[in-house]
């Protein structure tokens, strides 16, 4: 029926979320309690627990040292990234997820129009999976420490000729070392768990990916929606600060960057969040610009509405699509950017992720593959699947766009 065929682009997010008559959405009331009890709890933290922890070798410095949280012996300590990435789920519930459960028959459809798209289901349960692994792994597995004693173990049902200078754990069969599942995975050239790493990598994905993305649509669609309501010399001096940031080497800040103050994973993420909104901005002053001349936006203003409720309550959110959809590209994006800056040395080499293993494997090759094929195929599924997710999106969340391309 046409009535469960409404999507984003068509939505009343007011009278859903029954903010016709406020300022406030639930919405973000939800979001600035939780942002309440993060800054509460992360204040705990910083004024109350005391000591440093090195997680990559597993020792404490001082004799407080207390790990934030304490789970079956030992310690996580929570980092700024965090913080961040927890904000950033946070965010990612209030305005994504729950706006989808305030309107069950628009989810309803767009989830008949996922399962029709076969390879679009299977990454999405990978990206569940390297999310749920990636959050929960952490917690459970201790990190990953060098142990020289098992270094170049091979992976289960691979084998690797004893004539290097390894100790193996496995049986030997024809002078060739068996892998095990102690090491399902192997281990590096000094003895790091391979699988641990993984686990560890799937993590630091998560947090590159959602707290770069959560700071460039922020940026990006606050300016791009500005801009396009606005219009005149607003609009004009917007855009051409874009054009400005645009030819800005943000590559040659990173590696001024680097050098002053060394390799970050922090500095990383929040300099990229900070200089790659711009494609962002085009992208959703493209579309709502033509949201502006909706007769719904005319209704809002003749009614009294101010600018600020008018962008926030209705421009923005019909805009959706559009801002969901680059969700999916830059994610994968960020990802792939840590790889290959850990790849050409240009990377923190103190956390335990897929770019930095791949790295650490390249000089290995010859004898010891899986140390830079095991992380490179995490890689290379988890860009594809985001891929696939994003192509499934468009076509469930801007059907038009899908009937112009045939």
């Amino acid at each position: 029926m046409a009535a469960d065929k409404q999507t984003f682009d068509e939505v009343d997010w007011g009278q859903i979320t029954g903010e016709s008559d406020r300022e406030l959405s639930p919405n973000f009331l939800i979001l600035l309690a939780g942002t309440a009890m993060l800054l509460l709890i992360a204040a705990f933290d910083y004024f109350f627990v005391t000591g440093t922890y090195d997680a990559a070798i597993g020792m404490d410095f001082g004799n407080q040292y207390t790990p934030t949280f304490d789970i079956i012996g030992w310690g996580y300590d929570v980092t700024q990234l965090d913080w961040l990435f927890a904000f950033s789920l946070l965010l990612f519930g209030a305005y994504v997820v729950l706006p989808l459960y305030q309107n069950p028959r628009m989810s309803s459809y767009y989830w008949r129009e996922m399962k029709r798209n076969r390879p679009a289901m299977v990454s999405l349960g990978w990206l569940i999976f390297i999310f749920v692994i990636g959050v929960l792994g952490p917690v459970v597995i201790a990190a990953p420490r060098a142990d020289l004693a098992v270094q170049y173990q091979p992976p289960v049902l691979l084998s690797i000729d004893t004539v290097y200078p390894i100790r193996c754990v496995g049986p030997v069969i024809n002078g060739a070392c068996q892998g095990t599942l102690q090491y399902p995975l192997g281990t590096t050239g000094d003895g790091k768990d391979i699988f641990n790493i993984i686990v560890y990598g799937m993590q630091i994905s998560m947090k590159i990916g959602f707290i770069a993305t959560l700071i460039v649509v922020s940026i990006g669609t606050a300016v791009g929606t500005v801009a396009a309501y606005a219009g005149g010399l607003v609009d004009e001096v917007l855009m051409r600060y874009v054009d400005v940031q645009q030819s800005f080497p943000t590559f040659i800040l990173y590696l001024l960057i680097l050098y002053i103050w060394g390799a970050s994973l922090f500095l990383f993420v929040v300099l990229f969040g900070l200089f790659a909104w711009e494609g962002t901005a085009r992208y959703v002053r493209s579309n709502a610009l033509a949201k502006t001349e909706e007769e719904y936006i005319k209704a809002v203003q003749l009614s009294g509405a101010s600018t600020y409720r008018i962008v926030r309550a209705h421009i923005v959110p019909n805009t959706a699509s559009s801002i969901i959809t680059d969700i999916t590209l830059l994610v994968p994006t960020f990802i792939l950017a840590e790889a290959q800056f850990a790849f050409l040395g240009l990377g923190d080499s103190t956390i335990p992720s897929w770019g930095v293993l791949i790295a650490a494997g390249r000089s290995d090759l010859a004898f010891a593959p899986w140390i830079t094929l095991a992380p490179g195929m995490f890689l290379f599924f988890t860009i594809l699947a985001f891929n696939f997710l994003g192509d499934a999106l468009l076509d469930a969340l801007n059907p038009e766009a899908e009937a112009e391309s045939e």
